[in-house]
């Protein structure tokens, strides 16, 4: 009988690559409590509606990526999630999360996009999501970018850019859009085929092409920057100044625009050299115009999400390697009535919070003791008939040249505590 396999660009994470995902985490944990943000989760299954209506019907994830379904028994057309912040928005409108005030809100967990599968990019991928719902101003947008920065230097991940750039309001965009359109189609034939599907549905990502003929078209079309008014600008400038206060160094880059219809004003991109064509490792930017869209009051939100495998790829690349806590103990046992003693004895020290491994699956005592040594355990607690008898327990350190000894069961915790 054939082996089933996991599902392609849907990868297991086993035991020795996932010990360095549950130190990221615990990083990641203590840095966004250190900004006071506070936990979010959202279903993996919405509404398809709520992902076209936020992301736009012309873009990649609605047209090609979505694992999307209709439900016949409810009547209802379901998508597993392929981005987080349109879930957060949904929830806070349902839930009125904003009604006393701003919010600081992060979510971790999979999202699923059906793209081809390459270093990097995978049709279930991990984010962690960081939203600022109700803030107005460019304070909010630098303490973001600023969170980014200081992220990477307590994962001592070096040689990330930052691009940013700003796309105005939907007005501004309109004008520079009719513009851009009437460009490109004087240059059609210089244009790819996904230039060409999106002359008309959403010509502002062919400003991020990667087909060097269609840069070449772009880089003489006009500037959005040019048809951007003073609102816009100021919120622009006030960012800027931010980051220079907190030299935080970036680069202006025209040309980006993010891949979301959702976005408005700042845009901003990490990204790293070492990941090949899948550089960009975290990326987000403003949303005021989200809320309203999905049903909700006007709300100003900003935020943005970081790949997990792209950063976990990064840290390997530096040669992290996560900093593994061996077991206190390793419990051995060789004798009648040794295993129940054994294990109600490591039951009580995990209980005192020991971190203890009992050999399970029999063996003799050498194969047992070899175990005791691999397993990277400080101790070997030896409990054979002799032990049983005395109500003791013998105490074999590992790691070092002290003689064996016998120490009574009660007062082994104590004496394990002791010696770290």
């Amino acid at each position: 009988m054939t082996a089933i396999q996991a599902v392609r660009g849907m990868n297991d994470i086993l035991p020795d690559e996932a010990e360095l995902w549950l130190e990221f985490e615990a990083r990641v944990g203590d840095w966004l409590a250190r900004y006071g943000y506070r936990n979010i989760r959202t279903p993996l299954v919405e509404h398809a509606q709520l992902f076209r209506r936020a992301i736009g019907e012309a873009t990649d994830i609605v047209e090609k990526e979505m694992y999307s379904w209709r439900d016949e028994l409810n009547d209802e057309d379901l998508t597993l999630r392929p981005e987080g912040t349109a879930s957060c928005v949904r929830a806070a409108i349902e839930h009125n999360l904003v009604y006393d005030g701003p919010k600081r809100l992060w979510y971790a967990g999979p999202m699923y996009r059906h793209e081809r599968p390459q270093k990097g990019r995978y049709r279930q991928f991990h984010q962690y999501g960081v939203e600022a719902l109700g803030f107005p101003g460019p304070d909010v947008d630098a303490e973001h970018i600023a969170m980014c920065a200081a992220l990477w230097r307590d994962l001592n991940l070096r040689d990330i850019a930052l691009h940013l750039n700003t796309i105005g309001n939907a007005e501004e965009r309109a004008r520079y859009r009719a513009d851009l359109v009437q460009h490109l189609e004087k240059h059609q034939d210089r244009l790819d085929a996904d230039a060409k599907r999106r002359l008309h549905t959403n010509p502002l990502r062919t400003l991020d092409s990667k087909n060097p003929m269609v840069q070449e078209v772009v880089a003489s079309a006009p500037s959005l920057i040019d048809y951007l008014g003073e609102a816009s600008l100021s919120h622009f400038d006030g960012l800027k100044s931010l980051l220079k206060a907190a030299d935080i160094r970036f680069e202006i880059n025209p040309k980006l625009v993010r891949g979301l219809d959702y976005y408005n004003l700042t845009v901003f991109e990490w990204i790293s050299p070492h990941l090949g064509a899948q550089g960009t490792v975290c990326g987000g930017g403003r949303y005021d115009g989200l809320f309203a869209q999905l049903g909700g009051k006007p709300t100003p939100a900003t935020g943005f999400a970081m790949g997990n495998e792209r950063l976990i790829a990064l840290l390997r690349e530096v040669g992290r390697k996560p900093e593994l806590e061996a077991p206190h103990a390793y419990v051995v046992h060789q004798g009648v009535g040794t295993l129940e003693y054994a294990f109600v004895l490591a039951e009580d020290l995990r209980g005192r919070d020991l971190r203890v491994v009992l050999h399970a699956g029999g063996g003799s005592f050498k194969s047992q003791m070899k175990k005791a040594d691999g397993s990277g355990a400080r101790y070997a607690l030896i409990v054979g008939e002799d032990e049983l008898k005395a109500g003791e327990v013998s105490v074999k350190p590992l790691r070092t040249d002290q003689p064996q000894i016998r120490v009574k069961r009660d007062a082994l915790a104590s004496s394990l505590q002791g010696n770290g």
